[in-house]
């Protein structure tokens, strides 16, 4: 059917005279081709004028603070009447005294074609194409705006919660939460600071609803997954173990028999790139041992043997004599040094990703586990000691304070996965990271034990311990740097901080890498001041 609807068949149909009917009905060859194909008829003439109605629109809207929420429908217009309606509606919630000529209504140029709607339109008129896909444009940045508006609530609503529980208003703790879930509803949780709300709002309901459930239950076969894939999806663990492994092959340069303890074996994920380095070490590779302390296995296996015998048979397709022995601990407090069996003639490299920190909410009268575990590391005289920690600070005693620190370096954590965009990688990633928002929200006392501090501080307290920084070389910052290549987003860095390496998303550090030796004691017959022994 052609799109001259019924007003211009009345026209062509009545007493046969042109002339009377030529001051009701617009002739086709003033008629703008392109439209009048896709069901409207506009005169050409007043392309112009639409376009100014148009325009006058977006610069409302774009010079408007308000919420529209008009734009955020999906309501399709029939006709001009429909149109000039809408458009006075929005300008008059934008607080715009003027509203739009009333002549737009009488044209009688655009009148949709009887088996025409809106959604068929084709805006091929470069002028109405181009204020078109401008309001579309602008209707997607309102509602970026509303979401954006609504996702900075909930980040003042969240450290409200925060300081509410902290000062002990629970009834109050528990009305922001109720208000905060249903706030949350109503935006993208996918991504951004939705998703990152969701986790914190979680955390914040066991904290004030199940006071005496609060961990989220994991097996061990769970956390080495998330682990995992957690270790693909970005670049920290990599950063970690790369940056040690290098440190460790770097101190045992020349010596023949070499001994790493490994307080986190996790899968063994970090090894197979030390085999391969000892393997091409000019002069041959030296005897490698390899202690690996993890916890014991839910299911019956024997896990760490298994994880034993796969890196014994990389080590033997290299080359490399190799001895495994795995140590089974729920705690790294409750590993003794006997259970190492560290022979006076080795090497020994003590290897920590991610794991003293656990150490610091368990304090007894006497001494601390931390106190004990250094005392006994110093005791073994390892040639390096290396640790990776997270760059944070969230051991504070007052509970906003420790919030809002989670709350910042999370946000900053999940910003770095989003650039990463591996799939599904991210998704079991993100998990992982949830497990840490958890602990560190709900949970107090010794169940707390993501106590994570700030690289300042582990300085202080292995200076106080007996150890002495070693500088991590230009070859560590390299092997870093390189490690960023392998994945596309621009924000990660490394830097150097005082002869320790740190990664960062956009200048935030989020880890921190050192490395340490024991300082030979002033009087070898000197009791240690923590009182470890061998």
């Amino acid at each position: 059917m052609a799109p001259f609807d019924s007003a211009a068949s009345s026209g062509t149909s009545s007493s046969g005279s042109s002339s009377s009917s030529s001051s009701t009905v617009t002739k086709p060859q003033d008629i703008d081709g392109l439209l009048a194909g896709a069901g409207y008829k506009v005169r050409a003439s007043d392309l112009h004028h639409v376009a100014q109605r148009l325009e006058r629109l977006e610069s409302a809207m774009v010079n408007s603070s308000s919420e529209i929420s008009q734009l955020a429908s999906e309501t399709v217009h029939y006709n001009p009447s429909d149109i000039a309606s809408w458009v006075d509606s929005i300008l008059s919630e934008l607080n715009q005294t003027t509203s739009l000529p009333s002549d737009i209504l009488d044209f009688p140029d655009l009148i949709p074609g009887s088996n025409q709607t809106a959604g068929n339109v084709s805006w091929t008129d470069p002028c109405v194409a181009a204020q078109h896909q401008n309001l579309s444009h602008n209707q997607l940045t309102v509602v970026t705006a509303m979401e954006e508006d609504s996702g900075i609530k909930l980040v003042h609503m969240l450290v409200t919660c925060a300081d509410s529980i902290h000062r002990g208003d629970f009834p109050l703790a528990g009305s922001l939460i109720v208000e905060m879930q249903s706030l949350v509803s109503g935006i993208n949780t996918d991504c951004g600071i939705g998703k990152v709300a969701g986790y914190f709002i979680d955390a914040l309901t066991r904290r004030v609803f199940t006071p005496h459930d609060t961990t989220i239950t994991t097996t061990g076969y769970e956390n080495e997954l998330l682990y995992h894939h957690y270790y693909e999806a970005c670049p920290y663990l990599k950063f970690a173990h790369f940056t040690a492994n290098q440190a460790i092959l770097e101190a045992f340069d020349g010596h023949d028999c070499v001994h790493v303890i490994d307080f986190n074996l996790m899968h063994g994920l970090q090894w197979p790139a030390l085999i391969q380095a000892l393997a091409l070490r000019p002069g041959g590779p030296p005897l490698l041992r390899l202690t690996g302390i993890g916890p014991p296995s839910s299911d019956g296996r024997d896990s760490l043997r298994e994880i034993g015998l796969r890196l014994a048979e990389l080590a033997r397709s290299v080359n490399v004599r190799f001895a495994f022995r795995g140590v089974a601990a729920s705690r790294l407090e409750d590993v003794k040094p006997w259970m190492l069996q560290v022979n006076p003639k080795e090497t020994v490299a003590v290897n920590s990703i991610m794991q003293l920190h656990r150490l610091l909410g368990n304090n007894n009268r006497s001494s601390s586990a931390m106190e004990m575990v250094l005392g006994w590391i110093r005791n073994l005289n390892p040639k390096i000691v290396t640790v990776v920690e997270q760059e944070a600070d969230h051991n504070q005693t007052g509970f906003l304070d420790r919030f809002t620190e989670a709350l910042f370096y999370y946000s900053t954590m999940f910003d770095s996965l989003e650039a990463c965009c591996m799939m599904p990688e991210k998704a079991l990633a993100e998990m992982y990271l949830q497990r840490e928002i958890c602990n560190v929200v709900s949970c107090e006392g010794p169940a707390r034990v993501e106590r994570h501090e700030p690289l300042v501080k582990w300085r202080s307290r292995l200076r106080q311990a007996g150890f002495i920084a070693l500088h991590l070389g230009s070859n560590a910052f390299k092997q870093a740097s390189m490690l960023l290549t392998l994945f596309s987003a621009e924000g990660f860095s490394v830097e150097e901080n005082e002869g320790c390496l740190t990664l960062g998303w956009h200048s935030r550090p989020l880890i921190a890498a050192s490395a340490w030796h024991a300082a030979p004691p002033p009087d070898a017959t000197a009791n240690h001041p923590f009182g470890g022994t061998v």
